[in-house]
């Protein structure tokens, strides 16, 4: 394994390991930043898609959350959502 491929393989592990609520708090900190008068049209840029990679990562995540939800029918059998 490559170094480069090696460090995408622990990022993305640090990346499942950071909640839902922990990437909310990250896009509200970003919406702040961007709501402030001191920032550059190059900053807001940056926020910006700062913000939209997180976005992208909670609805990842989301939609893992939801595959993986089992539903109890009528008759007590389990089946994925």
């Amino acid at each position: 394994m490559t170094e480069k491929n090696s460090q995408k393989s622990v990022e993305a592990g640090v990346e499942e390991q950071i909640s839902l609520e922990e990437m909310f708090e990250s896009l509200e900190d970003i919406l702040e930043k961007m709501e402030g008068a001191q920032v550059s049209l190059e900053e807001s840029f940056q926020l910006y898609k700062q913000g939209m990679t997180i976005l992208k990562k909670c609805n990842d995540k989301i939609d893992k959350v939801e595959k993986e939800v089992l539903i109890l029918d009528e008759s007590g059998g389990l089946y994925e959502f």
